[in-house]
């Protein structure tokens, strides 16, 4: 097993007139990555940000924070080349978005971004399976994609497991309604990359509602490699 516990804040539950010092305080947090929301207006009825101000905030927080783009875009191919140069660091593409997810993984690839590959609610882990052993990170969507605040669909979990007891090493992220009430049961089914929004960026005290989220899936893992 050579996972371990990730939390990513999701910057758009952010003040987005200050982007960039949002991104900085929740790295001083003690936030792992950062998770940047990209909706079109047509795959999701949402519309937020692009490339021009993924390139912006490259500039503003400096090289290390990691940015875990959700590309929740029709035509994903379409913005590989463009993320990439605005210093995307990994591609999480909607398999639902893309009927060719082999190639978009291998232009990714090639333009030096890990992949990542999501799932919606209403599409089953077996069309994400044939991919698991050519990506980074797997992505079960925990609410329809689209807007935050929605609450946690706990019915996800079995896609979850089940993903963790094929592919044992993949890094695995859940995304929608995550925080303190919902992570152990995320945990528990094997998810070690925790997307969390409100819960975190809302909080008077975002680093211990980062630590505390980070407790519970590092004790999970540990709890899972003894049960081995």
């Amino acid at each position: 097993m050579t996972y371990n516990a990730k939390i990513g804040p999701s910057i758009l539950s952010s003040d987005l007139s200050c982007l960039g010092s949002e991104c900085v305080r929740m790295m001083e947090s003690g936030a792992d990555y950062l998770h940047l929301d990209v909706m079109d207006g047509h795959f999701v009825p949402n519309l937020t940000f692009g490339h021009p101000m993924v390139e912006c905030l490259r500039k503003s927080v400096g090289q290390d924070p990691f940015f875990d783009m959700h590309m929740m875009v029709s035509r994903p191919e379409q913005w590989v080349k463009p993320m990439a140069a605005a210093g995307a660091n990994q591609y999480t593409f909607h398999i639902e978005s893309t009927t060719n997810p082999g190639n978009l993984i291998k232009e990714i690839r090639e333009s030096g971004m890990k992949v990542g590959l999501a799932i919606k609610p209403g599409t089953t882990v077996e069309e994400l399976a044939p991919w698991a052993n050519q990506i980074d990170m797997a992505l079960v969507m925990t609410v329809e994609p689209g807007f935050g605040g929605q609450k946690f669909m706990e019915d996800m979990m079995p896609k979850v497991s089940w993903l963790r007891s094929q592919f044992p090493s993949l890094d695995i992220e859940v995304d929608g309604g995550v925080g303190p009430d919902t992570v152990h049961k995320c945990a528990e089914a094997g998810a070690n990359m925790i997307v969390s929004g409100s819960a975190v960026i809302g909080s008077d005290d975002p680093r211990s509602v980062i630590a505390l989220l980070r407790t519970v899936v590092a004790e999970a893992i540990q709890k899972r490699s003894l049960d081995r």
